[in-house]
């Protein structure tokens, strides 16, 4: 009877126990609960010692984690796995490998779950060296032919960028299983070798899980594939397996980087249907995926039926407010979402400052700035300095933005100058411009667009000698500037057009159409503006340039295939130009049409003649 009584009382305590675990959420409640299990005996028990360990670590109190272990005077090999495998996915996973170093100078036992878990923090590490190490160790003790060991040693080489290492032991493999070839997969789509890849997941001889078509589709996205990684998704779907999050979170990436919106509400209404539990991942790419397809209302229809809203959830959301020029309602965002007890992090505050260049919120954006060390002791990184000399650049405060560069305490790189040198474009500084532009081709001397910008700068002085012969620098090198590119998405295909192409199908009836749409222009008053094109001496010839930019194309392409009303969404590789800009309002208002253009850092909502960013872009 006292055994049944004493075995009930365990029981009890282990069921309590683990719901405080689970809600605790600092430290101090943290060792209320370490104080229960001693004196409940529960410390002594494996399943509870798991759950207490995993929680320490995975709760950014791994240190905590690590003094309760350090007090057993012989740790089992359970004890000392379960902490190199928690270790392995932390933000420390160096950790791991520490832990197993100590582990071979107590003579602590290994078993097969050992090796797998080092590997992986050695993966996340990128650590090729002690990868090696590892490997003997494997062989020494005996589980070399442990398929896990070999799938995670796959792994770790191919993650390290050691293919050859990889795929000899790929085929050394007797019968590799479905894990052995989605770790060598895996390993090409890291590094980018996309084709290699593709090859090896053709070649799997059974079944393809999701498991394998996720990497694919990820890996496909992560190299700027994103047409490939949506054919992928919908062959996953026709070969009968079942998308996970995972998957379905990377598809939906790829709609917002192609601004496909039908595909991604087909992928949303799939969600809804499957009854699959839109978790904080899911709920950010789905707010992006809308924002970055011009939907606002839809991304905050999204954020609004989100039960729990974590910080990257309010920070998705704030973004998409930037992108579309909205710098009131992300403030506001910001500012409620801080009223909800949600701390902002310095994503947010990078998403916050974005907004408020984008809308011109000079005093709000510095009294943002200002606040991150006092307010909420985060220290700018490099990204908000950047924001910060957007802001003030675009603004024309172009001296208090080179004084916030001179005074970081961070080296400034590319990305700051660079706007700076905007803003003297903008603002016609050619003298700050021309030194700006010197230091970015110092600094950058294999990118087209330092030399182009610089030469623009010149012109704009009237300086044409110095134009040429930064053209000549130019072509010497042998640098290229990156063309305009624009995209538009019509009944689920993407339709791709560059600056001058004429590779399209239907190219000659869409000169046709652009002749036609031009003379209505020019009927209400449009004259080519001819300014961001200083370079080209000939008129005629810059004029002929200015009709072939890949915008046009992508807008006229789309009048000809809508129905008039329908909305035309047109995706931007780079930063639309004025002549475009005012094109687009114009063709907006003469033919009746909502034009939502993404360029290359914010959205353009043309309607009547008028545009969103009320022409401060």
């Amino acid at each position: 009877m006292q055994v049944i009584s004493s075995s009930f009382a365990f029981e009890h305590n282990l069921c309590e126990t683990m719901p405080c675990l689970e809600r605790c959420t600092n430290q101090k409640e943290l060792k209320q609960i370490h104080a229960r299990m001693l004196k409940s005996g529960l410390m002594q028990d494996s399943y509870a010692m798991k759950k207490f360990l995993s929680f320490c670590i995975s709760s950014s109190t791994s240190s905590y984690a690590q003094n309760v272990f350090d007090a057993f005077d012989r740790p089992d090999t359970f004890l000392w796995n379960l902490m190199i495998r928690g270790f392995s996915s932390s933000h420390e996973p160096e950790r791991s490998i520490l832990l197993y170093h100590r582990m071979l100078c107590c003579s602590a036992p290994h078993n097969e779950y050992t090796f797998p878990f080092l590997l992986k923090a050695c993966s996340n590490l990128s650590a090729f060296e002690e990868t090696k190490q590892i490997h003997a160790q494997i062989t020494k003790f005996g589980y070399g032919n442990d398929v896990y060991a070999v799938n995670s040693l796959i792994n770790s080489y191919a993650v390290t960028g050691n293919f050859k290492l990889a795929h000899l032991l790929f085929e050394r493999i007797p019968k590799p299983d479905a894990v052995s070839w989605n770790s060598v997969i895996k390993g090409y789509t890291k590094a980018g070798k996309m084709d290699i890849a593709l090859t090896l997941f053709r070649k799997m001889p059974e079944k393809k899980n999701a498991v394998s078509w996720t990497t694919m589709i990820s890996g496909y996205v992560q190299a700027g594939m994103n047409k490939e990684a949506l054919q992928l998704f919908h062959e996953m779907q026709n070969s009968d397996v079942e998308p996970d999050n995972v998957s379905l979170a990377n598809a939906l990436s790829a709609c917002a980087q192609l601004g496909a919106l039908e595909q991604g509400k087909w992928i949303h209404s799939y969600v809804n249907k499957r009854r699959i539990r839109i978790d904080s991942v899911l709920c950010c790419v789905l707010i992006d995926m809308y924002a970055k397809c011009g939907e606002m209302e839809e991304a905050l229809g999204v954020f609004k039926n989100m039960k729990k809203k974590s910080v990257q959830v309010w920070t998705a959301l704030i973004s998409g407010y930037a992108y579309h020029g909205l710098g009131r309602e992300a403030i506001g965002k910001f500012m409620e979402m801080q009223k909800m007890g949600v701390k902002p992090n310095v994503i947010t505050f990078t998403a916050a400052l974005t907004a408020c260049s984008y809308a011109g919120l000079v005093e709000e954006g510095k009294s943002l700035f200002y606040s991150m060390e006092r307010d909420y002791n985060l220290k700018p990184t490099i990204e908000h300095y950047g924001c910060m000399v957007d802001l003030l650049g675009r603004a024309g405060l172009l001296d208090e933005a080179k004084c916030i560069i001179q005074k970081m305490p961070l080296k400034p790189n590319t990305v700051i100058w660079g706007a700076l040198l905007k803003a003297c474009q903008i603002h016609k500084n050619i003298e700050l411009g021309e030194e700006i532009g010197e230091i970015l081709i110092k600094m950058d001397p294999n990118h087209g667009g330092r030399y182009v910008h610089k030469a623009k700068i010149h012109a704009m002085g009237k300086k044409w000698d110095k134009a040429a012969e930064t053209r000549r620098l130019m072509k010497e090198k042998g640098v290229a500037k990156v063309p305009g590119c624009s995209t538009i998405s019509l009944e689920g295909t993407t339709h791709e057009f560059l600056a001058g192409d004429r590779s399209h199908v239907e190219i000659e009836r869409i000169q046709y159409k652009w002749r036609t749409v031009r003379k209505k222009l020019e009927e209400h008053g449009y004259v080519p503006e001819l300014e961001d094109m200083l370079l080209l001496v000939d008129d005629e010839e810059r004029e002929a340039i200015v009709h072939q930019h890949s915008e046009k194309l992508a807008i006229t392409y789309g009048l000809i295939k809508t129905k008039p009303g329908t909305t035309l969404r047109i995706m931007k590789n780079l930063r639309v130009c004025k002549d475009c800009h005012r094109v687009t309002k114009l063709i907006s208002k003469i033919y009746k049409r909502d034009i939502i253009m993404r360029d290359r850092t914010r959205f353009h909502h043309f309607r009547d003649g008028k545009c969103s960013c009320g022409d401060y872009w």
